[in-house]
């Protein structure tokens, strides 16, 4: 049952990681899963408060980092609230319409923000690629740091664990 219960843990860090480049799936919970899983298969003793304190500051920080860094981005390129909308609607319903894998995670937010700039806030075709390039950017840029965050989340559970 030990083994299982390490499959399984396995499987929800994965699957956060995945979450990353579909973010239709909640990978912020299957990481927090993973914790929950170890609890309840073995024992909760080595999560700390020290340890709770630390990995719930994490866990708020992938969220501020992903809504933050896009709306820095499309605000310094001069985009609106339209365009931030626009991005995030546009990441999640890219890879339901747009069929080529990673590809669907970029191409969504920079139609979706360019697209509401140039519909909701009339800019021109320039200015409004301009900020959809400035969320693409800012995706790739969170995303890099959401992944040194996850890995550092999982790599002290493993250390306060193992």
């Amino acid at each position: 049952m030990e083994t299982l219960y390490w499959v399984f843990i396995a499987i929800a860090f994965i699957i956060s990681f995945i979450a990353l480049f579909y973010p239709i799936l909640p990978g912020v919970l299957f990481l927090a899963a993973g914790f929950l899983i170890y609890g309840f298969g073995f024992n909760f003793d080595p999560f700390t408060p020290l340890f709770i304190i630390i990995q719930a500051l994490l866990l708020i920080s992938l969220f501020v980092i992903d809504y933050a860094g896009n709306a820095y981005a499309i605000k310094k390129k001069g985009g609106s609230k339209a365009a931030i909308w626009g991005s995030t609607l546009g990441l999640i319903i890219g890879p339901f319409v747009i069929p080529i894998p990673v590809a669907n995670i970029l191409i969504g937010p920079f139609l979706g923000a360019v697209l509401a700039e140039m519909v909701f806030h009339k800019k021109g075709l320039k200015a409004s690629v301009s900020i959809g390039i400035g969320t693409v950017l800012a995706f790739v840029g969170t995303t890099l740091i959401k992944v040194i965050t996850q890995a550092l989340m999982i790599g002290y559970f493993y250390y306060q664990v193992l």
